[in-house]
């Protein structure tokens, strides 16, 4: 035995001191690798939809559905089904309505505990009693575990757990027991999270989607280019803070800055109105919903302006310091032609929209005003020191990533960048050309490092600067296209100017050598359920567009939960589910309010097809956790052999 292998079994012997435990514990991990695989559920591109996306997250893509009518079939009516999948999404809301009217609740009680005792056993089903164990809510573990487990020594189980039943009902604890009931059975219905990406913008609900997966028992988040800017900004870039601003601005959710993390925006507002008093502001309008309190309309159109001249002045800088991200082409602030209110885009000039920015001197275009400097110290500070936005953050550097290898299926949220021909293209960092799975490795270095680097250091300036690019780059895999036009659409009227050009990858989906050259980039190469899944592009339904590419391969399953996009879409999101049997995508239709779903009981309704359904049932053997399992056996048997051999000796 090499010193390195012994080394490993002295420590591993500290755990399993005996041949009886070490035993046992192969027999419990051999035992776990014959369970079918956990279920994942794949969301991407949620952008701030917050009733929507929880409601997704409770409903499991219709897998807490599927399993009621699995467990009670024609033995309970369409309408009770309804009713009890509710009630699992929502108990406490659901419970306070039928309580109003029920004539008898100690008799909706029993019958309905027994009805969610019977979800929660075949939800559990599929997991060892540990793992069921350590899901258990705290206050009712031992009564939970007593009603889901089979008691082969008690003669009359019925009247065993009728028993149980009465005396919670009895104990007038039966509202807490069927909330507990109802939260395990969301908690088990899903066995991990995969979040690909734009959680972020659009949508004013941000903040609570990331209070949810922050407390998701199991989860994974790709991220998008929406929430780079996000990490970007919490990092303190002054761009990216501006981005943020300028987007919250124009989609009416400056509210979900001040109010969902605490960040001061006095400072820029002061600013805007002072300096922005007689300017004109009408190409900044805000597209806002119902919630939105119009009495605050002029001002925050002052301060969309103000946040996106600070926005061109900053990104400009940014440009000008890297002359390797090739974007050059984006510096239009010294373009402009004062006289003829003109810029020039390219070989070809074009009248300006608006052309009245009192702080841009035209003799140095990208420098800051003394007053503008004092502002951006200011929301520099308010960012970094807002502890719900760096908890956020801190969340999506913890669990996420630019990529994802997991149980065969490679996870991004935008693209892997490449040319016509199908050839991974390049950007070079420090002299260095990387490209494909390089590429990815090396932004997510520098997007690290922008957050985690001493402040001050060239490294975070570096990252930084990088996580900017990431943002929106020509060559940045999350974004996905040529150039990002936002001083176009805001400033030039013909449209020929808007056009974001998408990266040859999205024109070379179906084209299955391309795929498999990306597969096996990232070390998936001749996998047999290999696929891939990302999100970023809406598909448009209504175009005839289908997320299934190359035969099932890649899978885009961005269907638009973003209202902005639902005329556009068709539909309100697509979302994956990866069971043992198979993957199957689900189409949702719109879904209306938290209200009216609790009242109404308006679940969104939503068409699945199975992509792939397997020949045998995938087991946690099949899975990158079986894996490990596997070698944690390997390891265990050679400590139990070195037992037997003398090797190690037995602590009793």
């Amino acid at each position: 035995m090499e010193n390195l292998e012994f080394e490993l079994m002295k420590s591993l012997s500290k755990r399993f001191p005996t041949i009886a435990s070490a035993s046992t514990e192969i027999i419990n991990l051999q035992a776990i690798l014959s369970l079918p695989k956990g279920t994942e559920h794949f969301l991407t591109d949620v952008h701030g939809e917050d009733e929507q996306f929880l409601h997704v997250l409770k409903n499991g893509s219709g897998t807490v559905r599927a399993k009621i009518h699995e467990e009670f079939g024609n033995a309970l009516s369409d309408k009770d089904k309804k009713s009890l999948a509710t009630l699992i999404y929502y108990p406490r809301e659901k419970m306070e309505l039928i309580l109003q009217r029920e004539e008898d609740p100690d008799d909706w009680y029993k019958i309905t505990l027994h009805r969610l005792v019977a979800i929660t056993k075949r939800v559990a089903s599929k997991y060892t009693r540990s793992k069921v164990r350590k899901a258990l809510p705290a206050d009712f573990a031992y009564v939970i575990e007593e009603l889901i487990t089979e008691k082969e020594e008690v003669s009359d189980k019925e009247a065993y757990y009728n028993e149980i039943i009465h005396t919670i009902i009895r104990l007038e604890r039966a509202q807490e027991f069927i909330v507990a009931l109802c939260e395990l059975i969301q908690r088990l219905v899903i066995d991990h999270l995969h979040i690909i990406g734009d959680i972020y913008d659009r949508g004013a609900g941000p903040h609570l989607i990331m209070d949810a997966i922050s407390q998701h028992h199991s989860v994974d988040v790709q991220w998008g280019n929406h929430d780079i800017v996000w990490m970007g900004a919490a990092a303190g870039s002054g761009a990216c803070i501006c981005n943020v601003i300028r987007i919250s601005a124009r989609y009416g959710n400056l509210n979900t800055l001040e109010e969902g993390y605490g960040i001061n925006l006095l400072p820029l507002a002061k600013f805007a109105m002072e300096t922005y008093k007689e300017v004109r502001c009408n190409t900044f309008s805000i597209l806002y919903g119902a919630d939105y309190d119009t009495k605050d309309l002029t001002l925050d159109m002052k301060m969309h302006k103000a946040a996106m001249v600070l926005q061109q002045k900053l990104e400009g800088q940014i440009i000008r310091r890297h002359p390797e991200f090739g974007m050059e082409e984006s510096l239009l602030l010294d373009k402009i032609d004062w006289k003829d209110k003109t810029v020039r885009v390219g070989k070809k000039s074009y009248p300006l929209r608006d052309c009245d920015f009192p702080t841009v001197n035209p003799e140095d275009p990208y420098a800051l005003s003394p007053e503008e400097e004092k502002v951006m110290e200011r929301l520099t500070q308010a960012f970094r020191r807002s502890d719900k936005l760096q908890r956020h953050v801190r969340f999506l550097f913890t669990n996420g990533s630019l990529y994802k290898r997991y149980n065969s299926n490679l996870l991004y949220h935008g693209c892997v960048p490449m040319d016509e021909e199908g050839n991974f293209t390049a950007l070079a960092i420090d002299g260095t050309e990387y490209r494909g799975k390089a590429l990815y490795d090396i932004l997510e270095f520098y997007a690290r490092k922008g957050y985690f680097a001493p402040r001050g250091s060239e490294v975070k300036k570096k990252g930084e600067d990088l996580l900017w690019y990431i943002w929106g780059g020509p060559n940045s895999p999350v974004f996905g296209k040529s150039r990002m036009t936002t001083f176009e659409r805001y400033f030039i009227e013909d449209s020929k100017t808007h056009a974001e050009t998408k990266n040859a990858y999205y024109r070379l989906l179906n084209d299955e050598r391309i795929v498999d050259r990306i597969l096996a980039e990232f070390g998936l190469q001749g996998e047999p359920h290999a696929h891939i899944v990302n999100g970023h592009v809406p598909v448009e339904l209504r175009r005839g567009e289908s997320p299934v590419k190359c035969g099932g391969k890649l899978l885009i399953i961005d269907g638009g939960f973003s209202k902005a996009y639902h005329d556009k879409t068709g539909i309100a999101g697509y979302t994956l589910i990866a069971n043992s049997h198979g993957m199957r995508l689900v189409a949702h239709e719109l879904f209306e309010s938290t209200e009216s779903a609790i009242r109404s009981e308006t679940d969104i309704l939503s068409d699945s097809k199975f992509i792939e359904t397997y020949k045998k049932r995938r087991l946690v053997a099949d899975t990158d956790n079986g894996e490990e399992l596997k070698i944690q056996i390997r390891q265990l048997e050679a400590l139990l052999q070195a037992y037997r051999d003398g090797v190690l000796i037995e602590r009793m």
